[in-house]
């Protein structure tokens, strides 16, 4: 009998990575024995997720090939982590095959992951733009590219990355932790559940991945499991910062045009406090016509602000267009 859901369901389509990997990694135990049982060629290794919003007893379950999936696990999977080989061009043909079945899924987490990207493979741009055609977020675990060191908001990679995404979906058991159900039903406002990149708002707008990817450097096994545990947050929260979601929230479903932006923007220096943010020029629109098409895809057109679209949306960039996802709360909240 299949362990009880839900299920976050890991596979690998390179023979030469098991799955069992990302197990190891994202759960930081190297002995997957204790408590997993397996059926029908299908592993359940137990997992809970304990952060300072609620807490829940979930499965990671791995499945070698998709005639394996039961009807039993499709009902449960709430999450879809998959590993391919980029070394090789034809390395997105077997994730492919799962394309179906997340179709008829739609999981609000959906990860593509690679050691990382190749120009004799797969490189950036073909893999950023399958993601953004099938809704996928793409996690290299051990990136080329350093972060940008200017960034006011560095973005997380590799397994860190990984433990996030499932850290911010709002699983079906969750147990709420204290008064913690208002701020948490704002979280999953602000990250725009079930909103998929690959909308038609996308369509007209074009794409420059390479430039708004900046990722960490690679983290190994131990520092994997460092990371998984640096996540584990206190429940302990200033009441101030329900006010500061609430308003968020409110900011983010009104027209993307420049006072808003130039409120959120605002709003976002306040709650961060970094010396970086209190640095930019008062003067938005010029910041933006200089800084933000190189870096992040905006462009600004008479009045409107338009969005260029990636898998690695920066956290600016997600309030403004209201596209947001899952990266959103954990970025600001998990971290």
């Amino acid at each position: 009998m299949a362990a009880a859901g839900p299920y976050a369901l890991l596979s690998s389509c390179d023979g030469g990575f098991a799955a069992e990997e990302l197990v190891r990694r994202i759960t930081g135990r190297e002995d997957l024995t204790v408590g997993a049982t397996t059926t029908g060629g299908v592993s359940f290794y137990p997992w809970t997720i304990d952060n300072k919003y609620y807490s829940a007893d979930i499965h990671l379950c791995v499945v070698p090939n998709t005639a394996l999936v039961t009807g039993a696990i499709a009902e449960s999977v709430q999450a879809f982590v998959v590993y391919f080989d980029s070394s090789i061009k034809s390395g997105l043909d077997g994730v492919s095959e799962w394309l179906p079945l997340t179709e008829e899924w739609l999981p609000e987490v959906m990860i593509l992951v690679c050691n990382r990207v190749s120009e004799h493979g797969v490189n950036r741009q073909k893999a950023q733009e399958w993601c953004i055609k099938h809704g996928f977020e793409l996690v290299e675990l051990n990136p080329e590219e350093l972060p940008d060191e200017d960034d006011d908001f560095p973005e997380s990679t590799g397994v860190k990355r990984i433990v996030q995404a499932l850290n911010a979906n709002v699983w079906s058991n969750v147990v709420m932790k204290n008064d913690r159900t208002q701020g948490f039903g704002l979280l999953s406002t602000l990250a725009g559940a079930n909103c998929s990149i690959g909308s038609e708002e996308n369509q007209d707008t074009e794409s420059n991945p390479a430039a708004a990817d900046r990722e960490e450097p690679h983290l190994d096994n131990r520092e994997d499991a460092a990371s998984t545990n640096d996540l584990q947050i206190d429940s302990v929260v200033d009441p101030v910062l329900d006010t500061d979601i609430q308003e968020l929230a409110s900011l983010t479903t009104r027209d993307g045009d420049l006072e808003n932006f130039e409120r959120l923007f605002s709003k976002l220096k306040e709650m961060k406090g970094t010396k970086k943010l209190q640095r930019c020029p008062m003067n938005k629109e010029n910041y933006m016509q200089k800084r933000w098409p190189k870096r992040s895809g905006w462009r600004l057109e008479e009045t409107e602000m338009k969005l260029k679209v990636s898998p690695r949306m920066k956290k600016t960039e997600v309030f403004c267009s209201c596209k947001q996802r899952s990266d959103l709360k954990s970025d600001l909240f998990l971290q």
